[in-house]
């Protein structure tokens, strides 16, 4: 069985930049495409990026346009998230995910594969 697990979490000041990065072991991840997630306490998740395997092709949330870019390099099953000019707002719990929806899917219960989660707090 495929675990996702992330990194690179942690605490940055504001219009600082962090690079999360989320790792599979046990096979290659299946599927249409790997994406981003976030929880902020007392909210409800937030889609906030994905990218299609096969072609790179990218979709982000409004809020994070111009400041989030997502990658993959699936020849080593690992998919990242920089993140650039990072604002408090931006202070969750950020989940990679993977689904085999074909569409360009942005809801939580579209994506079968979740990672455990890595904080990310951006101080004011």
């Amino acid at each position: 069985q495929v675990q996702l697990v992330e990194s690179g979490g942690g605490v940055v000041q504001a219009g600082g930049s962090l690079r999360l990065s989320c790792a599979a072991s046990g096979g290659t991840v299946s599927g249409s495409a790997r994406g981003w997630f976030r929880q902020a306490p007392g909210k409800r998740g937030e889609f906030v990026a994905r990218i299609r395997k096969s072609t790179g092709i990218t979709y982000y949330t409004d809020s994070v346009k111009g400041r989030f870019t997502i990658s993959r390099d699936n020849a080593k099953n690992t998919v990242s998230l920089q993140m650039n000019s990072l604002k408090p707002e931006d202070t969750a719990v950020y989940y990679c995910a993977a689904t085999t929806n074909p569409w360009p899917t942005t809801r939580e219960a579209d994506f079968g594969s979740w990672g455990q989660g890595t904080q990310v707090t951006v101080s004011s």
